[in-house]
């Protein structure tokens, strides 16, 4: 898909289990031990040596990120990144939503990644209305990227339409802003 917005930056609705790319980001809950939706997918298609190894983690605080091996995924990383529960938009959330994206972007920065592929962090049963979390995951990509960093391209690969529209919108609006 062409991206005149932001070429960096690529939108997708599929399987982000299956992407190559350096590293894949979980949006973990603060066990890193599995839960639904697309950290549970991520924890079913690597293994159960990415549960061993994040049990060794001890766990992760909200806002914070981790990092694995990608074991039987095609992506060779997987950063483990917690997204804040949404209650009412007033408790930090935004704040805690975007330190999340921030930290993925620090370990993977650190770690010489090239590419990266996201989830819609918080989105699932975290319940945080996709428009708002677009708007934040969008501007904290365009943030990470205008620094010099190693990253070629941010893929968020997203879960239906309605996710995909909400992030081509948010995308569409970095030029205007």
């Amino acid at each position: 898909m062409e991206n005149h917005e932001h070429p960096r930056i690529e939108l997708k609705i599929g399987d982000i289990t299956r992407e190559c790319v350096d590293a894949i980001v979980n949006a973990a809950n603060e066990s890193l031990l599995g839960g639904g939706g697309v950290d549970g997918a991520i924890h079913r298609a690597a293994g159960p040596e990415l549960r061993d190894a994040c049990q060794a983690l001890g766990g992760c605080p909200t806002g914070q990120a981790r990092l694995t091996k990608g074991y039987r995924l095609p992506a060779g990383h997987v950063i483990h990144a917690v997204g804040p529960v949404y209650r009412d938009g007033q408790h930090g959330e935004p704040a805690l939503l975007r330190d999340a994206y921030a930290n993925s972007f620090a370990l993977a920065h650190r770690h010489g990644f090239r590419t990266l592929a996201f989830p819609a962090i918080s989105c699932g049963v975290y319940g945080y209305p996709l428009e708002r979390a677009a708007t934040v995951a969008i501007t904290a990509t365009a943030i990470a990227l205008s620094r010099a960093t190693s990253i070629e391209r941010v893929t968020f690969v997203l879960f239906s339409q309605p996710a995909f529209d909400a992030f081509d919108h948010a995308r569409s609006q970095l030029r205007t802003e």
